[in-house]
């Protein structure tokens, strides 16, 4: 009888504790343009949730889109997610926010909200190749099915050309408003904000987590900005000029290596750097060094060089798909290709200006030979045992304006201000200038 009273107390202490404990609940945002950045954010936020043991994820949704294939990341890491994501989308879900709000669990709508409106457009707004649509089509599909939802109505969200009896018409993409998306199965319920989600789904007692970046991506955040990025890739090119014309030296070219992985890194952890494009960098600045000092002249291999390394430069910026720039807007490129090309023109700024003041620096004078040998300090060149300034001689040979002259029985090395003098002209020294005698005629 005692040991089943205490197994009862047991079992009543244990239930208590659980029922006491809080659920971890963790809120992460997305709130811009879906594009390598948001998909690394929306990585960090899901390893951040699986570290505090977090039982509920929930997407703070407003966003117009953005990129597909990084929408289509972020797709596969929030499925692959075992516990509950749900979206709270308090403004817009449209285009890839749409295909990212299916594919969480649950969706929940602000009263005025919207999601729909995915068709794939190119940089300047218009409907993207068939191809693009058709791989839209298909993913917005595939997942609806896979989260219970309409494939049809998802797929209509793409493709106008779908008709949906009392649904869409032919000509239209469907945009789903609150109430329409709870009737169609889209939306689970209208509330106004996370809380009210919360406690609709019975969770009163919880921890809430507002997931953000740590001060290290933060920082590598502000490598992106395209002014640091011009910045790197001035000392980058400068670095690696510098090295070229003065080998040796090293500090340019540890400069240079250290802004070059300042300016990858980045790009690479979010995912617009490809390693074929850091590999074709390194492939031109190795090329560029051949063409300097193994193969004279200036060719083939350097013009491949200066290509590679600009290209690549270029590229890192770029979210292209292996050259497909249709989904690329144009003032990305043209902003990539700014930013490259001012970062090289400084450099050459930098070289023009700045070229003099190093020579006489401290630093400088450590790895050359900057000292000069004054005739002031006692340093001369010249090997008379005694002075000819003021001598009278003769011009040996024509003076136009240097030549020979004879002084004393021997013959000099000597030139005038400008002036011709013939031969045998009477002439008289003026200035002792090394090896040779400044001379003019005799008055």
């Amino acid at each position: 009888m005692f040991h089943k009273l205490t197994f009862v107390l047991i079992l009543l202490f244990s239930t208590a504790l659980v029922s006491a404990q809080n659920s971890n609940v963790m809120v992460m945002e997305i709130r811009s343009d879906i594009d390598p950045r948001m998909s690394r954010y929306v990585e960090l936020a899901l390893e951040h949730a699986e570290d505090i043991d977090a039982d509920y994820v929930i997407v703070d949704m407003d966003t117009y889109g953005g990129i597909v294939t990084d929408a289509k990341d972020i797709v596969e890491r929030i499925m692959s997610f075992e516990k509950p994501v749900w979206v709270f989308i308090n403004n817009d879900a449209a285009s890839a926010g749409a295909l990212i709000s299916i594919a969480c669990d649950s969706i929940y709508m602000a009263p005025g909200a919207n999601i729909g409106a995915a068709t794939v457009v190119t940089a300047d707004g218009v409907a993207a190749p068939d191809k693009y649509q058709s791989y839209m089509r298909s993913t917005m599909r595939s997942i609806a099915e896979e989260k219970g939802r309409d494939p049809q109505i998802a797929e209509a969200m793409v493709d106008q050309s779908i008709e949906i009896d009392s649904v869409t018409k032919e000509g239209q993409v469907i945009t789903f408003s609150t109430s329409e998306a709870i009737q169609y199965g889209f939306c689970e319920a209208k509330v106004n904000s996370i809380e009210e989600l919360l406690a609709r789904n019975g969770i009163e007692d919880y921890d809430l987590t507002n997931f953000e970046l740590s001060s290290t991506e933060k920082v590598i955040s502000i490598f992106l900005n395209p002014v640091i990025s011009g910045i790197l890739i001035l000392v980058i090119i400068g670095g690696i000029w510098f090295e070229l014309q003065t080998p040796g030296v090293g500090f340019p070219i540890a400069a240079a290596i250290l802004a070059a992985i300042l300016y990858f890194v980045p790009y690479y952890l979010n995912g617009l750097a490809e390693n074929w494009e850091i590999i074709a960098f390194f492939i031109g600045v190795s090329l560029i060094a051949v063409e300097v000092f193994v193969i004279p002249g200036f060719g083939v291999a350097g013009i491949l060089g200066i290509t590679l390394t600009i290209g690549s430069l270029v590229l890192v910026m770029i979210n292209n798909d292996n050259f497909d720039f249709s989904l690329v807007p144009f003032a990305n490129i043209l902003s990539a290709v700014m930013v490259v090309f001012a970062g090289m023109l400084g450099s050459v700024g930098i070289f023009i200006v700045a070229g003099a003041k190093l020579s006489t620096t401290r630093a400088f004078s450590r790895f050359t030979l900057t000292d000069t040998m004054d005739r002031e300090a006692g340093y001369t060149s010249n090997f008379k045992k005694e002075s000819l300034l003021g001598k009278p001689g003769t011009a040996y040979t024509i003076l136009r304006p240097s030549g020979k002259v004879m002084i004393d029985g021997k013959i000099y090395d000597a030139y005038t201000r400008g002036e011709f003098i013939n031969k045998d002209q009477k002439v008289i020294v003026t200035s002792e200038e090394g090896t040779s005698l400044k001379v003019k005629l005799e008055e």
